[in-house]
């Protein structure tokens, strides 16, 4: 008579198994992790060059005579939300309001989720110096808040 032959894995098959899987997944992991945090900058890079588009546009409307603004005013938008709700078109009969933007993007790399999109960026004023930004009574340039250090060693906070 001959004998039966099981169908299956040994508990050491299944042991070495799961060992070789684990050992796979570990090394995987940092993998995943830089490309998590790539894609984040990558977020950061566009979110930055939308707002800073927005304000710019902002200025060179108001360089061009479309918006309103006194003899002391610096020409940039007075907060972030002004670049979303829009301004009137002084040149325009029908006084229609001009967008810059549709809406503020997130700093990727805020961790308070009660802050509004606007609330995430650091803001700095045209009067303000470079070396020790400062918000104001306009907004000439936003940056991150994050006190993270990027792939390229360069702080959040400095792009």
């Amino acid at each position: 008579m001959q004998a039966k032959k099981h169908a299956g894995f040994t508990l050491i098959e299944l042991l070495v198994s799961l060992v070789l899987l684990a050992m796979l997944i570990s090394a995987a992991a940092p993998l995943m992790q830089l490309t998590a945090k790539r894609n984040k900058e990558q977020e950061l890079k566009k979110s930055l060059w939308q707002i800073r588009d927005a304000i710019d546009a902002y200025k060179q409307a108001s360089d061009d005579g479309l918006i309103k603004k006194s003899a002391d005013d610096s020409g940039y938008p007075e907060s972030l939300q002004l670049l979303v709700i829009g301004v009137e078109n002084m040149q325009d009969p029908k006084k229609r309001k001009i967008y810059f933007m549709r809406s503020i993007p997130r700093d990727p790399f805020a961790t308070d989720a009660e802050l509004s999109a606007a609330e995430t960026w650091a803001q700095r004023s045209y009067r303000s110096s470079f070396e020790t930004p400062e918000a104001g009574e306009d907004v000439y340039d936003v940056h991150s808040l994050s006190n993270e250090v990027g792939i390229n060693q360069q702080p959040y906070s400095e792009w």
